[in-house]
């Protein structure tokens, strides 16, 4: 199993071999497209995500061993696409590891802080606080 770094610097590498963020949304978006869906009794307001112009649903499973699977969906492209990307950085990782990473600097790494617009970037920043919520409540328990 990776680290939240060796992900991190994975996807970095990845939207790299990208040229421009026109390539870097389309891959986004793509992303977006490869989660499982949630079901509709997921879709409830315990899963939804506060400060999200549009709507997101998360999902945090406790596992054995003290990680979290987190499971997300969107009603829109782009966002779907960015809970992707922050799944594929938290998902199945220890909840210490979790609550331990800055994900601004992720944003920064990537590239997202400065090409996303300020409704996007603090939705994201929401669904990255509540992935670290939900992990600091697990990593205590």
């Amino acid at each position: 199993m990776k680290t939240i770094d060796q992900e991190l610097t994975d996807l970095a590498e990845e939207f790299d071999l990208l040229g421009d963020w026109e390539e870097r949304y389309r891959y986004v978006i793509e992303l977006g497209r490869e989660l499982a869906p949630l079901s509709d009794a997921e879709r409830n307001e315990a899963n939804k995500v506060r400060g999200c112009a549009s709507q997101v649903w998360l999902v945090t499973e406790p596992q054995a061993g003290g990680s979290v699977v987190f499971r997300g969906d969107s009603d829109a492209h782009i966002v779907r696409g960015l809970i992707a990307v922050l799944l594929r950085l938290f998902s199945g990782k220890p909840a210490a590891s979790i609550v331990a990473f800055d994900p601004k600097s992720a944003f920064e790494r990537l590239g997202l802080a400065g090409h996303l617009s300020a409704q996007r970037s603090n939705g994201l920043a929401s669904m990255a606080e509540r992935i670290r919520r939900d992990a600091e409540a697990l990593a205590t328990v």
